[in-house]
């Protein structure tokens, strides 16, 4: 029950982040949409190539720094997890849940069902993903994860 309640907590502060960093406007976070949707918006002068990628490297560091930070609290301050392996369990569980959620319920909900993210001046263009991109996207970055709860795990041993 605990686990599931930290869960909860971690996929909140995801959504939070990126609600934040949208702002008032979609816009700020077009990043987030299909690159087709993205060249779209380029072509129709809605946003600047250049200033689309200095937001998404800003949202990426900072998002991969306050969501790992939390992550490592979690598992070795919060449970207190001192061994290896069950770091990498819990790290892993973490991080799969998130990724899923995000696919899920950020991607094809949130967005899907949500009219904040919707922008009037692309409304020929489709915006959502399918199911069948969000099945290869969340399909390859549960690799992704795989692999980084090693490190994840790494951490919390040295740290904690």
């Amino acid at each position: 029950m605990k686990n599931l309640i930290e869960l909860i907590l971690y996929c909140a502060i995801f959504t939070l982040m990126v609600r934040i960093f949208a702002g008032s406007t979609p816009l700020n976070c077009l990043y987030f949409y299909p690159k087709e949707y993205q060249e779209k918006a380029y072509e129709k002068h809605l946003a600047d190539r250049k200033t689309v990628q200095e937001k998404r490297k800003r949202f990426l560091w900072i998002f991969t720094s306050i969501m790992c930070a939390v992550l490592i609290l979690i598992i070795g301050a919060i449970n207190g997890v001192r061994d290896y392996w069950n770091a990498y369990l819990q790290s892993l569980l973490f991080l799969e849940v998130m990724n899923w959620y995000d696919g899920i319920v950020i991607d094809r909900l949130w967005v899907g069902h949500d009219r904040f993210w919707y922008i009037e001046e692309m409304k020929e263009c489709p915006y959502i993903q399918t199911w069948d991109q969000v099945l290869k996207k969340r399909s390859f970055l549960t690799i992704v994860w795989i692999v980084a709860s090693f490190l994840v795990a790494g951490i919390v041993v040295v740290l904690f």
